[in-house]
């Protein structure tokens, strides 16, 4: 038996594996900061000019938020400033998860004084100034959805350079692919259009005479050997299938002109999506402003029924409630970004694509490693058993659909 390594890519590729949007993601949260650190400076300042301790409560509050959303902050300076250094193995992708992993740690921890402080209470009830609280209480809530709104302002969109043009995306993987085609008479391109309507092929002329007087029709084969043909109809100028296509978008398409074949092959490029692309900094730090505002809007409904009604249980009852909430975002946010950086498989439906796109074709994957990298980034060991005279390259090609793949090592075990 022998055996080959290879790293499917060029030798010197890039081990940079940050987030889209990195820079614009810590611009916004530098931004969130100053709004907070104002707010702080100025309740502070309010309440030591007019007696309020509330007032000053509240700013000391403020200060612990800013100070948890600066933790985000700095893992996405930090992470780019240190993008290119080669002590990191996997460069600095993971920042955001560690980041994350603390601020859930801290949110957690606020959840449990909150509890304490509220239970507290029910037993020890403490005068509540229902004058000052119940408008700080709304002043908190107001600064909290602007900090959730520029936190989550510009949404995030994925756009990746391939070597083939396509447009429309849909369901994490890219269709309207476009291919040359070299005909007796001329350059035609065909396409999977979605522009507007359900997928269709679509075939234009580029050079020369093209399509003009061709009969044309379009036959696909599937991996499974089943076919389809697709009667073409003339739009003005292009022409499109009468019938749509079925997903998924992989296949061989044979372009019948007249007596001529011409085979194209078309496949389904796979993005990361759901937790694999998330930004776990970002996360954390909508997460931190959030829970903050959600404690605001419990305080709020618990001092106004306090107030109306005479229930002061209704205060602590409200705390109690809020810090519920929170540890459970909390956990959330401690499973997903712990399993992360213990590097657990972070696609197991991923995984079972690159098993079954390498044992389709009568291989056999040794070994499988799966992890992320950093938000959008994967890496892949996979070891593949032969008998066929393949080396690393074909399962390169392969696995080229998988555009989340940023880091793939092929090992090729030869079988005699």
């Amino acid at each position: 038996m022998s055996e080959s390594n290879t790293v499917a890519s060029s030798a010197f590729h890039s081990h940079v594996f940050l987030g889209e949007g990195h820079e614009k993601s810590e611009r916004k949260t530098w931004a969130v900061i100053w709004l907070c650190g104002a707010m702080m400076i100025g309740e502070i300042t309010g309440g030591l000019l007019f007696g309020s301790i509330a007032l000053v409560a509240d700013g000391l509050h403020m200060s612990t938020h800013a100070g948890a959303l600066l933790l985000a902050a700095l893992a996405y300076t930090f992470a780019r400033k240190h993008a290119n250094d080669t002590n990191f193995t996997f460069s600095t992708g993971k920042f955001g998860d560690l980041a994350g992993f603390t601020s859930a740690i801290i949110l957690a921890l606020i959840a449990l004084l909150i509890a304490y402080e509220a239970i507290s209470r029910v037993f020890m009830p403490v005068a509540i100034h229902f004058g000052e609280a119940i408008p700080i209480a709304c002043l908190g809530l107001a600064v909290n959805i602007a900090s959730a709104w520029l936190l989550s302002s510009g949404g995030h969109h994925h756009g990746h350079a391939h070597a083939h043009g396509h447009g429309h995306g849909h369901e994490g993987h890219d269709h309207d692919e476009a291919h040359q085609i070299a005909t007796e008479a001329g350059t035609v391109i065909l396409e999977v259009s979605e522009d507007g309507v359900p997928p269709r092929f679509r075939l234009r002329g580029e050079t020369g005479p093209g399509l003009a007087g061709q009969e044309v029709s379009v036959e696909t084969v599937r991996p499974d050997g089943s076919r389809q043909i697709f009667t073409m109809t003339n739009r003005g100028g292009y022409l499109e299938s009468v019938d749509e296509i079925p997903e998924p978008h992989e296949f061989t398409a044979h372009v019948h002109m007249g007596r001529q074949d011409y085979p194209v092959v078309f496949e389904e490029h796979a993005h990361a999506q759901g937790s694999t692309a998330r930004d776990n900094n970002m996360r954390a730090a909508v997460i931190h402003v959030m829970a903050d505002a959600a404690v605001s809007v419990m305080v709020i409904l618990g001092l106004l029924l306090a107030y109306i009604f005479g229930w002061l249980w209704m205060d602590p009852l409200a705390g109690i409630i809020g810090a519920c909430v929170i540890a459970s975002w909390s956990y959330g946010l401690i499973r997903d970004t712990g399993a992360i950086l213990l590097d657990m498989n972070p696609d197991r439906d991923l995984a079972n694509n690159l098993r079954q796109t390498i044992e389709s074709d009568g291989d056999q994957i040794a070994d499988l490693h799966l992890w992320r990298l950093g938000p959008g980034h994967l890496g892949a060991i996979v070891s593949v058993v032969t008998k066929h005279a393949r080396e690393a390259d074909y399962y390169r090609s392969r696995l080229a659909r998988f555009r989340s793949l940023s880091h793939l090592t092929i090992e090729v075990l030869h079988q005699s």
